[in-house]
């Protein structure tokens, strides 16, 4: 299947045997798998209030909830072959964050994309890069047939993301780890308009 590439974000992918674990790379970011062995990296991104203050009522997570976190996304790796993978910038093989697939609906083929930034990251055109490359390997390589994204109703910045991505709003629908109505979007490759 040819997928558009998404407007901005040149989707140009690299020789993976010379990128260190990579599996997907867009011109500026690099994902691999979560490991065992990322606690620290789990712990710097999730165990950030700023990061996690939009994502999860607690608020602040303990070095156990994001243990169980990082936990969670390598069985969801090994069970459904997606996470919310870790990302990297390819110059220094920095840890920006993580961005990924859920399953969402797997009798109708629709995962769910998220995207988590370490703040220090923030405001660098990072998520969107992130976002385009997760999207036309969702629809080019996992076979998505449509992706689905929610955010907090007090996150703008994620509304204008999506909106930018090519998502459509469809409805408010409850998210558990915040106990909030969470506006709702869709988003199918250009030949499938379903």
């Amino acid at each position: 299947m040819d997928i558009d590439p998404i407007p901005g974000v040149s989707m140009a992918m690299t020789d993976n045997a010379t990128a260190p674990g990579y599996f997907l790379c867009s011109p500026r970011l690099g994902f691999r798998h979560w490991r065992e062995s990322d606690l620290a990296l789990a712990l710097a991104l999730w165990g950030d209030p700023r990061v996690t203050r939009l994502i999860d009522a607690r608020g602040v997570l303990s070095h156990e909830q994001v243990a169980g976190r990082l936990r969670r996304e390598i069985d969801s790796q090994y069970e459904h072959g997606v996470q919310y993978w870790p990302v990297f910038l390819r110059a220094g093989d920095v840890h920006v964050g993580c961005c990924g697939l859920r399953v969402y609906q797997p009798a109708r083929g629709v995962y769910e994309i998220g995207f988590h930034l370490r703040a220090d990251h923030w405001g660098r055109g990072l998520a969107f890069e992130a976002a385009g490359a997760v999207i036309r390997h969702a629809f080019a390589t996992v076979g998505a047939r449509a992706l689905f994204a929610g955010h907090n109703p007090a996150n703008q910045a994620s509304a204008r993301l999506l909106l930018k991505l090519g998502f459509r709003y469809t409805h408010d629908e409850y998210y558990p780890p915040t106990g909030l109505m969470h506006p709702s979007y869709r988003l199918t490759p250009p030949d499938n308009p379903s």
